[in-house]
């Protein structure tokens, strides 16, 4: 691509919200977990719940997300995607409390594949409650060219796969509408099947990538019998809704090694560590 968007990084934004409960309590009804308190740690990744960013319908981009440009490089490729993350979790974030949170684009690189040409955007999120500094994320967003009807495949079948720790979700169109309204995600590919399909090429509603991730974490919470310190992520293959996904995680030296897989298909990979 010849667009350069150089112009783009270094550039910073804040924002500050308040982490009330209502949200991640909503987020964990849905899981069907149980409520926090006031003042209580917020779940690991629940912060993705908070920061909103509302635009008016003219503000809108065709996909529903917010229209190119703004504080994002206005890449004309018509895909996007959350490809991955690395997160650093200096000290907790409580419930209740207000908390800033600073972003900056790190990197916006222009690449080409055996899919076509892409963009990676490379955003900084640091977020800051009562305590100080308390989470370091470096998101990975990524952008793609339109993809072929069929191009993109439904879920294969195939057994469960068995792993140390295990939890199947069934992502159906309920749930992933509730976690696009608990994060105010537009992407109508998470609810809007005739876009996702006739529009995207997509055989199905997309399960949100953070969706998965939060998954990943709360497991390895609670099968781990130590304080996580960092967190990475790493998209592999979209899962869909209508088929089981399996959460699955092990013990490793120093942590955990996470997956999400649909069928044969591993579709998210992440690794914890642990201080």
């Amino acid at each position: 691509m010849s667009d350069d968007f150089s112009a783009w990084v270094g550039r910073s934004e804040t924002l500050s919200d308040i982490l009330e409960p209502a949200r991640t309590n909503a987020l964990l009804a849905a899981l069907g977990d149980l409520p926090v308190a006031q003042g209580a740690p917020l779940p690991l990744l629940h912060h993705w719940l908070y920061f909103w960013d509302v635009k008016p319908p003219e503000g809108l981009g065709t996909d529903g997300h917010p229209a190119r440009g703004g504080f994002l490089p206005p890449v004309p490729l018509p895909r996007r995607m959350w490809a991955g993350g690395r997160l650093k979790f200096l000290k907790p974030l409580l419930v209740g409390e207000q908390v800033t949170r600073v972003s900056t684009i790190l990197e916006v690189k222009a690449k080409s594949g055996k899919s076509g040409n892409l963009v990676f955007v490379t955003v900084q999120h640091e977020l800051s409650g009562g305590q100080g500094l308390a989470i370091v994320e470096e998101q990975d967003i990524v952008y793609r060219e339109a993809a072929a009807p069929g191009s993109i495949p439904a879920p294969t079948p195939g057994d469960a796969p068995g792993a140390p720790w295990c939890r199947d979700v069934m992502p159906d169109s309920v749930l992933l509408f509730r976690y696009s309204a608990l994060t105010m995600n537009g992407h109508r590919i998470h609810y809007d099947r005739p876009y996702a399909m006739g529009e995207e090429a997509y055989p199905g509603l997309v399960v949100h990538g953070p969706l998965q991730a939060t998954l990943l974490a709360d497991l390895a919470v609670k099968s781990l019998a130590a304080l996580v310190t960092g967190f990475d992520f790493r998209g592999q293959s979209p899962a869909f809704d209508g088929a089981l996904l399996h959460v699955r995680g092990e013990k490793t030296d120093g942590g955990a090694s996470l997956w999400t897989q649909q069928g044969g298909t591993k579709n998210m990979v992440a690794t914890i560590t642990c201080g």
